[in-house]
């Protein structure tokens, strides 16, 4: 990558003059020799004494260390002095340039050093995604298995759900999610009486490793799951820039995990014992909030079950779900709500009173204004 030249960067190296005062006296402007630069692999030189360079003519790169194997680049938009030992090398960043180089003492060269990129290139790119499944399941189900040449990522947003691939069995709570890597075959069910609700992705991917990653139960970081939200709404709203974001977001989700698991457990600062006890925090909530999802719930009542104010529970809300907890409270009932429109036992009248709604037409209104859909028009879409 190629950095910005200034006094600070290049500290180590030699000198930056203010660039009001890029008229240097230093720079013998007269005396300078011409370099036009080759996109060839760029010879080395090293400084025998102070040794002056300014760009002349297109864009060039100046490439500097203290060992033949270790360069920093920087783009040469101002004059700069190199220090006497460093070696450096010049190359056009593209097309042709030119540099004016000024010194007592000509630069020794020292060899060649290869030509590489100086731009940024991803390390792990998501390709492309294939699915993006919201899945409610009915209770006990069963997927019998597959394996295909995507990789999958499987993440429980409500209840929880069995993962079995190479003879392993994990059980995904609320809040876990597993990789499945490419031709793994896996399988999942849920127990009897459980209906899990999560997210499915399948996607390919060039570079990186997910090694580290497969086949592991990962509790989710609330800013992994934060991004599963984001792609979620992305996925509802769907305008012209919806699926590149959503593509951008799984490759921010996935190189966050990749972090994760490679960061060492000892020696973190201290700070982080205080996001894992958010974290733990709004978990909490988030399970009695699940499992009494049929109750009269409010802000308060979640917040007495988890030791904590009503302000700070909805501070942590905010702060890590962008949501309130009252919203999302009101969220939850509603996927519980379609969950119970699938099993077909009740009416709306009957839903809606189980879920400590007032009144079936304000149930039926909030239903609208989050699906889009009315009740009976999901009703008739599932059955």
């Amino acid at each position: 990558m190629i950095r910005n030249l200034n006094q600070v960067t290049f500290q180590g190296f030699g000198t930056v003059p203010p660039e009001r005062s890029q008229g240097n006296k230093n720079f013998d402007k007269a005396s300078a020799t011409l370099w036009n630069l080759s996109q060839s692999e760029p010879a080395i030189y090293q400084a025998q004494g102070e040794t002056w360079l300014m760009g002349n003519s297109g864009m060039s790169v100046l490439s500097v260390g203290t060992s033949a194997d270790s360069f920093q680049h920087y783009y040469l938009d101002k004059p700069v002095c190199i220090k006497d030992g460093v070696l450096f090398s010049l190359s056009p960043f593209m097309g042709e340039a030119s540099v004016l180089m000024y010194a007592p003492n000509a630069p020794e060269p020292v060899g060649k050093r290869a030509s590489d990129t100086l731009r940024v290139d991803h390390q792990l790119r998501v390709e492309c995604i294939y699915t993006f499944f919201y899945q409610e399941k009915e209770q006990g189900f069963l997927f019998s298995g597959e394996s295909h040449p995507m990789a999958e990522l499987t993440y429980v947003d409500q209840g929880a759900l069995h993962s079995v691939a190479d003879g392993q069995d994990l059980l995904l709570k609320q809040g876990d999610l597993v990789i499945y890597g490419p031709n793994q075959w896996h399988m999942q069910y849920a127990d009897i009486g459980v209906a899990p609700r999560y997210v499915t992705l399948s996607f390919d991917l060039t570079g990186g490793d997910l090694s580290a990653l497969l086949n592991r139960k990962f509790t989710a970081p609330q800013h992994v799951v934060l991004l599963l939200q984001r792609m979620l709404q992305e996925q509802e709203r769907m305008d012209a820039y919806s699926n590149d974001i959503i593509l951008s977001q799984l490759n921010l989700l996935l190189l966050l995990l990749l972090r994760e698991s490679a960061a060492p457990r000892a020696g973190k600062l201290q700070t982080v014992n205080a996001v894992h006890s958010e974290n733990e925090i709004i978990r909490q909530a988030q399970q009695y909030i699940s499992t009494h999802i049929r109750e009269k719930l409010s802000v308060p009542l979640v917040a007495r079950q988890v030791d904590v104010s009503p302000s700070y529970l909805t501070a942590l809300f905010h702060k890590n779900l962008q949501i309130s907890p009252g919203e999302y409270i009101r969220r939850i009932k509603l996927q519980e709500s379609k969950q119970m429109i699938r099993e077909n036992n009740l009416n709306f009248t009957e839903i809606a009173a189980l879920l400590q709604y007032s009144t079936v037409h304000h149930f039926s209104r909030q239903f609208k204004e989050k699906f889009g859909i009315t009740p009976t028009e999901y009703a008739k879409s599932v059955r």
